[in-house]
């Protein structure tokens, strides 16, 4: 997504959230990704930590319980957003390729598979109202166990017939996934209220330049 400014007020979102799936959505915390101005919005522990908390990925007290973990192993912190950071990539190269229609990215489908079987073992099923759901194995120990819930949705998106609705934003400035839901599977823009807009306001920008060029804009 193009760089939009920073939430103002306390207590606000500090990630946009418009991917549609919890793998497109961690794919996307860079900015700006086609452009000289890319930038990182991972840039510490804690920033994941947040991430993680405000995707739904961990709850409050386990965000908490982390940060403290994470300031007292500063070297497996680093390790774990190391981790993050390696995953996104893959993720996003399997998945921008699948938008392109370009040839699917070996090393980065070699990556997730390899990840897949420690995510995979944290699963456990649980008795809840009369039936059964899945949740995670709590772990006490490995600092990237948030990822765990995204190797686990890249898998299921892959395998889904949703997949065909991957798309990449067609910003030259953004180059942020999401999942295309429009009955017409017409949608271009990750958010129309930040890269939508500021299209047609180009768009709009242009036809007054070319207009005013070919006396078009004369009385």
């Amino acid at each position: 997504m193009e760089e939009r400014d920073s939430a103002s007020t306390r207590g606000a979102p500090r990630f946009e959230l418009s991917g549609g799936r919890l793998s497109l959505d961690f794919a996307n915390t860079v900015d700006n990704r086609p452009t000289e101005g890319r930038k990182e919005l991972l840039n510490s522990y804690s920033d994941l930590i947040a991430w993680a908390e405000q995707a739904g990925v961990i709850e409050a007290e386990e965000a908490r319980v982390l940060g403290e973990e994470g300031m007292s192993r500063p070297a497996d912190a680093d390790a774990a957003l190391a981790a993050a950071r390696d995953l996104r990539e893959a993720l996003f190269a399997i998945f921008s390729s699948i938008a392109s229609g370009r040839g699917l990215p070996e090393r980065s489908i070699a990556a997730l598979n390899a990840a897949l079987p420690a995510a995979m073992s944290a699963l456990r099923l649980a008795a809840v109202d009369g039936g059964f759901e899945w949740r995670w194995a709590p772990d006490r120990r490995g600092l990237d166990r948030m990822l765990a819930p995204l190797i686990r949705d890249a898998a299921e998106l892959l395998t889904s017939p949703d997949l065909s609705r991957v798309r990449l934003c067609e910003s030259e400035t953004c180059g942020w996934l999401f999942l295309d839901q429009s009955r017409n599977r017409t949608r271009r823009w990750c958010d129309m209220s930040v890269c939508g807009n500021r299209a047609k306001a180009r768009r709009h920008y242009q036809r007054k330049k070319r207009k005013s060029k070919t006396g078009g804009g004369l009385p």
